[in-house]
């Protein structure tokens, strides 16, 4: 690592030791009603979603990107805000090659058991360090691990923010087989659907044949806002 790199990862720790420190005492209790329901599937009829969720895996995103890149597709990769911090040069990277970035809250926690508070704190923070590094302002949120209740959709709409679940789930965290995650990702496809997966080893053995199969399928992988609609995008 060159003294530029090591320069910039402690800066972007100091930055989001900052937001934390500062976005933990903001908030005040407060009770929330809930709105809305999270999307999980989209409108387009010729178009769907490879929704990447990133908090680890680091290591197999460049593979991912070379994929995307030979077929010369555009998808949305979910960021978790603490390794955001952690991993600025490659979030760097996906931005640079075209692909929507999402919030993916900022230590992972399970939002069906957090409050309305912790809930827009975990979104928030992961925006702030997010726009910090990209100057990207983010509008889609994808809960870890698919866990929200009523205060993590209140919380996400009045940041400006769209649930997203998915329609179709690879489950390639857990079960590493190549074979199984092509099958789960394709076998009901079609157009609207958001698939979900994770930089994976067998993810990324499988993705080029999952990209391929929706092609013959005539459907266009596209960013999930896209799949969605506009329409559905608070600005």
């Amino acid at each position: 690592m060159t003294k530029k790199s090591i320069g910039s990862l402690v800066s972007n720790i100091v930055i989001c030791i900052v937001v934390v420190a500062v976005f933990a005492v903001s908030f005040a209790p407060s009770a929330q009603t809930v709105s809305g329901n999270p999307i999980t599937k989209g409108t387009a009829k010729d178009k769907v979603s490879l929704m990447v969720n990133v908090y680890w895996g680091t290591e197999y995103i460049p593979d991912m990107l070379e994929i995307f890149r030979k077929y010369n597709i555009k998808t949305t990769f979910f960021v978790g805000g603490m390794w955001a911090c952690e991993n600025d040069d490659m979030l760097e990277k996906i931005y640079a090659d075209g692909h929507e970035i999402g919030n993916h809250g900022y230590y992972h926690k399970d939002h069906k058991k957090i409050d309305y508070n912790r809930n827009k704190e975990e979104i928030e923070i992961t925006h702030k360090v997010v726009d910090k590094i990209l100057n990207y302002e983010m509008r889609l949120f994808a809960p870890p691990s698919g866990s929200y209740g009523e205060n993590t959709l209140k919380a996400a709409e009045d940041l400006g923010y769209k649930t997203i679940m998915w329609t179709l789930d690879t489950i390639d965290w857990r079960d590493k087989d190549e074979e199984l995650i092509i099958k789960r990702a394709t076998d009901k496809i079609s157009g609207g659907a958001l698939v979900l997966m994770h930089p994976t080893k067998c993810t990324v053995a499988a993705l080029e044949r999952i990209v391929t199969i929706i092609m013959q399928k005539g459907l266009k992988v596209a960013p999930v806002s896209e799949v969605i609609g506009s329409s559905q995008i608070v600005l």
